[in-house]
């Protein structure tokens, strides 16, 4: 290693992180980077607090651009870290299970998954399935269930340390996969992962997204009529038809169907009350939508 080399990983270390790391990370991980690739990503790393030695974020190079993953653990730290963390479990589910789970609607309208039934006795056959449940105080539990139909196309990856973790160690890695989503659905955990970067680009220092509450407000439903001006209700009559069409719901039949199905009564026409809280439950299942979006790109975690 040259002395200019040695004085720039000098530079990227950061936190319990020494130069000697930076080398270490250089040479495995980063191996497929260029020096400005490799910069980059150890820029991200530092911003976002996350440790590469720790397995919780990684490098990769597709097509001549960085893309940066963060792992399973960084999740898992950075939920511990959040209010009202109370924990997750996560279990496969196999083909000689006793397995039975089933929908329920919170106070708030919100639809979560109930695990009713999990049993099992050995041989219990192929893995066929799994969940994940994050426990965050002052919120219902959030699951998600996957099957593994859902992650096949990770052992056919054409990046090769991905298809090799998914291929040799499938049951670890599809554990690690629910585990993420749910943590990252119910703490809120926005990390800008798996973006295309070029050697230029400004990288901030992570936040936290806000939590936003997944009920339409309460005083705002109720607030009388009288004292709601008028002019804003066509700009809000559009924007509640922006986010049908984002959701797949263009009739009228299926927008009536989304209605009874979320309890909301609308008067004909609809107040802005009315019309505030029905955007409210939109964007919150847009929300859920965008949480629990499969990342065809994921890297090994």
């Amino acid at each position: 290693m040259t002395n200019n080399q040695l004085q720039t990983y000098q530079g990227m270390a950061f936190g319990e992180l020494a130069p000697q790391d930076v080398t270490t990370i250089r040479e495995t991980i980063g191996k497929d980077c260029n020096e400005s690739q490799f910069k980059l990503f150890m820029s991200i790393a530092k911003a976002s607090g996350a440790n590469p030695v720790m397995n919780e974020i990684y490098p990769a190079v597709r097509s001549g651009q960085l893309t940066v993953q963060f792992g399973v653990d960084f999740y898992v730290r950075k939920s511990k870290e959040s209010e009202g963390y109370q924990g997750y479990d996560v279990q496969l589910v196999h083909e000689n299970d006793e397995f039975k789970m089933h929908q329920e609607k919170s106070n708030y309208g919100r639809y979560y998954a109930v695990i009713d039934e999990h049993a099992w006795s050995f041989p219990r056959g192929k893995v066929i399935g799994g969940y994940a449940i994050a426990y965050r105080n002052g919120y219902d539990p959030f699951t998600v269930v996957m099957e593994v139909d859902e992650v096949e196309h990770f052992k056919r990856s054409q990046i090769g340390m991905q298809k090799t973790m998914w291929t040799n160690y499938f049951n670890d890695m599809f554990k690690k996969h629910i585990t993420r989503r749910a943590l990252k659905a119910a703490f809120d955990l926005n990390f800008d992962e798996d973006q295309r970067l070029e050697s230029g680009d400004q990288i901030p220092e992570y936040q936290p997204r806000e939590r936003k509450d997944i009920t339409p407000n309460q005083e705002t439903i109720t607030e009388p009529k009288e004292e709601q001006p008028e002019n804003k209700v066509p700009s809000l009559r559009e924007e509640m038809k922006s986010k049908f069409r984002k959701l797949g719901i263009t009739t009228n039949a299926k927008i009536g169907k989304y209605l009874e199905d979320n309890n909301m009564k609308m008067s004909d026409p609809a107040t802005e009350a009315e019309l505030i809280g029905l955007i409210e439950l939109l964007d919150m299942h847009l929300e859920m939508n965008e949480a629990q979006a499969a990342d065809d790109d994921e890297l090994p975690e």
